[in-house]
């Protein structure tokens, strides 16, 4: 809290006084989950996609972009083309970023098959130049549960500034997409860190009011058996004992039952949430505090 006088007065602190970009590295700091290196995710990209495609996010999140039929789309973290997939079918092109060779080998072999031939796949990581990749300026700029960074406002201000007309970002809201009661099961604290929170409050601290919809999903998820439910919860808790690996089979097994079509279906305590913000360049101009330099040609 801010100290006008050491031995009198004090102000009260406000908005104005909070450090969001220290809150996220704190709150960072304290998260109890290991996040994914470029490895987990390679080896996990296959089944990501298999999963992804039918799930309803895609849809939710689609009918709020506005895309055209000459819009160019820069997806950031795009994963196996999630989105990047259904994106390309509706307008001009899209450049899709990721620095997992093996999401971006999955994106191109599912393209293929559906012979997409307007998606530009680009192995560069947040912190990388993206010029010299060859990025330039796109009409739209999105980040899907890809905001997995050190520098939170270094990666708002690197959106903004390559969006000619549209940011979008889909973030979490904690505890999704993790479990936990699953943590509790195995005898691990859970603490989700930072969620989609963080990044409002820094938008606004820049200067940019964005706008937010809620997202919500189905609490059931089906997996092809147990083992494969268990893959997927490896990947929530890292490096488990053989102890805790025993405690969550148990858990998972109070927790499933048989599904029609011969799978799973697992049933978590809580309804999977996610936070969409956006913003209009041409809306949010007027009132905006300069960007830092950076020339970028037209994607």
């Amino acid at each position: 809290m801010p100290t006008i006088d050491n031995m009198t007065d004090h102000r009260p602190a406000t908005f104005a006084d909070l450090d969001w970009d220290e809150l996220w590295r704190n709150a960072r700091a304290s998260k109890t989950w290991t996040s994914s290196g470029v490895k987990d995710w390679d080896e996990k990209a296959p089944s990501f996609s298999s999963r992804n495609q039918s799930s309803p996010f895609v849809s939710q999140v689609l009918d709020l972009v506005p895309l055209t039929a000459g819009s160019t789309v820069l997806d950031i973290g795009c994963g196996p083309g999630t989105l990047a997939m259904p994106i390309a079918s509706r307008v001009r092109s899209v450049t899709a970023v990721d620095y997992s060779a093996g999401m971006l080998s999955t994106l191109t072999e599912l393209a293929n098959q559906a012979d997409i031939r307007n998606i530009r796949t680009v192995q560069a990581s947040w912190e990388d130049d993206w010029q010299s990749h060859g990025i330039g300026q796109h009409d739209i700029t999105l980040a899907s549960r890809s905001l997995a960074v050190s520098d939170l406002r270094a990666a708002l201000q690197r959106l903004d500034r390559y969006a000619s007309s549209f940011v979008f970002i889909v973030d979490r809201i904690s505890p999704t997409p993790f479990d936990p009661e699953a943590f509790a099961a195995v005898g691990r604290a859970f603490d989700g860190g930072p969620d989609y929170i963080y990044v409002l409050n820094t938008l606004y601290a820049m200067g940019i009011h964005a706008n937010v919809r809620i997202i919500s999903l189905e609490r059931e998820t089906r997996f092809a058996d147990l083992d494969d439910a268990m893959r997927s919860y490896r990947w929530m808790i890292k490096n488990m004992s053989a102890g805790e690996e025993s405690s969550l089979r148990r858990y998972l097994e109070t927790k499933c039952r048989p599904a029609d079509d011969g799978r799973i279906v697992v049933e978590r305590g809580f309804t999977p949430r996610w936070a969409c913000i956006w913003w209009s360049k041409a809306d949010q101009a007027p009132s905006r505090p300069a960007t830092p330099p950076e020339t970028a040609r037209r994607g």
